[in-house]
């Protein structure tokens, strides 16, 4: 990596400026080094330079807002090996928790906190930082030469972004400990790396700040939805198209993220691409009740349908063909934004949008199957609870039988006598008992007909179901 020399001038921000006596050169977008100007150097032993790299933002000055340091290797810490110390409250903190009677303020002065920053060129100027690519000369520099090497991402993948985040990352000893984990770019819940083609469709990342520091942490959609951490879901946990991260219990709202995959979809030529991108949004936006979500869902069935249909794209993302369902007063309203009535008349694309059999069939599909997954869901807890219940009784009737089996060889072994009458109340006792839970196991066998068609009194006495009249 090419830098300007230290004694070179050009002038305002492009050139050096000085501070604390130090003689300072811009540097690029992406850029690290070790020791002076902008990095301590033996410190605090000889021989112990510091390592220092800016990340994206640069202020009104001319500045970089994010600048990192990094120890020595011998004083790191496991979880600053990778994201370093990303404020001067930070790096206090640490100069103080490893060096109690170190001169804080001598130390900040033995380098410049401030980095000028290079102006940037065209390509640079662009509002998404993830465009921004790293320096060629950093991408093939080997982990074992680099001074950032530790900063390696732990998975091996070399198009993760863990070094290019633009703000510091909370401490992570959880997930972040295991060998080979990334939270960068590999899933929480499954642990596979995450794949970056179309950004947002695969995967979810956290932006939540947890006191001042962001999250990161990702996960695959499909393995959020499987897991019941993204989408609608009751119960305890709440959704409403929404992703609960399970490393900060931050909610997420997908929504906008839908928003998002829907205008990545208007850039993508391929169909098949388009479609399971769109999958992916009902699936986040099926069963919210949210008026947004509702409203985002039936404009992504509508595209989808006519997509099937054989439209081609073109006509697939025209805007007079949107439209919203509303509800005003109970009545359930269809509005056309583009092509409003006149005359208190339909327009035509708006007559033939209500009575488009594709959109219908795909909302009926989609509620078909989710009746049926409800279904199979409430019959397998049936079946469970029956099973469990079921063979509990058969267990004890069994039990009743081999104590019977018992006191009857007892009581042939036994001469009559006044102690063998005495003997033979109780096993007359049990015998009786035996036929009440057998009359109770025949009551428990209608089941078998199903829980709807057995009645309430044998499900309230036998399976402990309450069941409404």
């Amino acid at each position: 990596m090419e830098i300007d020399s230290p004694d070179g001038s050009s002038g305002s921000i492009s050139g050096t400026q000085e501070e604390n006596g130090f003689r300072l050169y811009p540097v690029a977008v992406g850029d690290y080094g070790e020791g002076l100007p902008y990095a301590p150097s033996d410190w605090p032993n000889p021989g112990d330079n510091w390592v220092w790299r800016v990340g994206k933002r640069i202020a009104s000055s001319g500045h970089f807002l994010d600048r990192y340091l990094y120890p020595p290797k011998h004083l790191q810490d496991s979880h600053r090996k990778k994201n370093g110390l990303a404020s001067k409250q930070s790096v206090e903190q640490f100069v103080r928790s490893k060096f109690p009677n170190a001169d804080v303020i001598a130390f900040f002065a033995s380098f410049s906190w401030k980095i000028p920053a290079k102006p940037l060129r065209l390509f640079e100027m662009t509002d998404d930082k993830e465009d921004i690519a790293p320096s060629k000369e950093i991408e093939e520099t080997s982990v074992s030469d680099s001074p950032m090497g530790d900063l390696a991402c732990k998975a091996g993948n070399r198009s993760c972004i863990a070094l290019e985040s633009s703000s510091g990352v909370m401490f992570c000893d959880i997930c972040c400990s295991e060998p080979g984990f990334c939270r960068a770019c590999c899933c929480i819940l499954c642990c596979k790396t995450i794949s970056t083609s179309h950004v947002g469709y695969s995967y979810i990342r956290c932006e939540a700040l947890v006191k001042g520091f962001t999250c990161g942490h990702v996960a695959h959609i499909n393995c959020a939805l499987r897991a019941y951490m993204a989408g609608t879901v009751g119960g305890t946990i709440g959704l409403d198209a929404e992703y609960y991260c399970r490393r900060c219990d931050s909610r997420l709202d997908l929504v906008s993220h839908v928003r998002k995959l829907l205008k990545t979809c208007e850039s993508i030529n391929s169909r098949n691409d388009i479609e399971r991108i769109l999958s992916v949004g009902i699936s986040i936006l099926r069963n919210s009740q949210r008026a947004s979500g509702k409203q985002l869902l039936h404009h992504i069935s509508f595209v989808m349908a006519k997509l099937r249909s054989g439209a081609e794209l073109e006509d697939v993302w025209k805007k007079e063909d949107t439209y919203e369902v509303t509800q005003e007063n109970g009545a359930l309203e269809l509005k056309n934004h583009n092509e409003p009535p006149e005359n208190g008349t339909f327009s035509t694309s708006l007559m033939s949008s209500i009575f488009d059999h594709r959109v219908e069939t795909l909302v009926l599909e989609d509620e078909i199957d989710q009746i049926l997954l409800a279904l199979k869901k409430s019959q397998e807890s049936e079946y469970r609870l029956a099973e469990e219940t079921l063979y509990v009784q058969k267990n004890y009737i069994q039990d009743l039988y081999q104590q019977l089996e018992h006191e009857r060889c007892e009581l042939s072994r036994r001469a009559p006598s006044a102690d063998a009458d005495a003997l033979l109340d109780p096993f007359l006792s049990k015998v009786n008992h035996l036929k009440q839970e057998m009359t109770k196991l025949k009551d428990m066998k209608e089941v078998a007909k199903g829980f709807g068609r057995t009645p309430k009194r044998i499900l309230k006495e036998h399976f402990n179901l309450e069941t409404e009249n």
